[in-house]
């Protein structure tokens, strides 16, 4: 059950976001939100400070350096209490915390004790970045050690998920969730495989694990290639959040999330649930 869920705050329109999905969340599974801020050493101690070490000196950059840590610290702080003030306004259970260090690295520690990380699909740096995923939501995504909730910008309920179901463990995780959340937001669920082989094996497997939570259940076979399946469906019915398990191999964990993985997550613009 999700009892504790941790929201990155960044004071981007994306972290709005994770926080509007997480309050949505809290309120139906109980649940307490823990905002988190990371002051970037990597803004820091980047190239731009090392670039005006030549012309300042080294007195100087340090003393540049000192400022930069500090208005951010400070920068942080008034975010995390918008943060706060927005929990209480919704009666929600929380709490806040400050970290310092490489923002994806602080993320995932603070993960360890949380169910459940939200986050948006992009950042505060988000006009630097490429595509639908930012560069700190995709390194979450390949090393948290707890499933991740990815948001767009704007704040939708959620009324049709879908279930991307392959038989691996992964995929049997995200199903776990998936069960959790349709029958806490009382939301029907549709699960699919997509494959060009015979796949009936796995939708029994399916409907006889989630026929006792009682849901309303759909079940059906796509025949396509996972990865262009996945996205077709999804876009056709007009589904509003994707669960599915990532489809690595294990050593290569922190480098690859898997084909199909990575082809849905750059394709799809709605909310995804991502078990690894």
């Amino acid at each position: 059950m999700i009892k504790k869920i941790l929201i990155p705050q960044d004071g981007s329109e994306y972290s709005k976001s994770a926080l509007d999905y997480g309050i949505y969340l809290a309120r139906e599974f109980g649940a307490e939100l823990i905002g988190i801020n990371v002051v970037d050493v990597v803004a820091l101690e980047g190239p731009l400070l090392h670039d005006l070490s030549g012309s300042l000196g080294i007195e100087p950059l340090m003393n540049l350096s000192t400022r930069m840590r500090e208005a951010l610290e400070e920068r942080g702080k008034v975010i995390l209490e918008g943060f706060s003030a927005s929990c209480a306004e919704a009666g929600v259970i929380h709490d806040k915390r400050q970290a310092s260090g490489i923002v994806a690295t602080e993320i995932c520690n603070a993960a360890k004790l949380a169910d459940l990380v939200i986050m948006g699909g992009r950042g505060l740096n988000a006009r630097f970045d490429y595509g639908l995923l930012g560069s700190t939501t995709e390194s979450v995504l390949r090393r948290s050690p707890q499933p991740v909730f990815v948001v767009p910008v704007v704040f939708k309920p959620i009324a049709a998920p879908l279930l991307a179901y392959d038989a691996s463990p992964n995929a049997a995780r995200a199903m776990h969730s998936a069960a959790q959340f349709c029958k806490a937001l009382k939301l029907p669920l549709t699960v699919i495989t997509v494959s060009k082989q015979e796949t009936d094996a796995r939708l029994k497997e399916a409907e006889d694990y989630l026929k006792g939570y009682g849901l309303k259940v759909v079940y059906t076979h796509v025949n396509d290639d996972p990865p262009v399946g996945i996205e077709g469906y999804y876009k056709e019915h007009a589904h509003d959040l994707l669960f599915m398990g990532a489809t690595h191999h294990a050593a290569l964990v922190e480098m690859v999330l898997g084909s199909t993985t990575e082809h849905v997550m750059r394709r799809i613009a709605g909310p995804f649930f991502l078990e690894r």
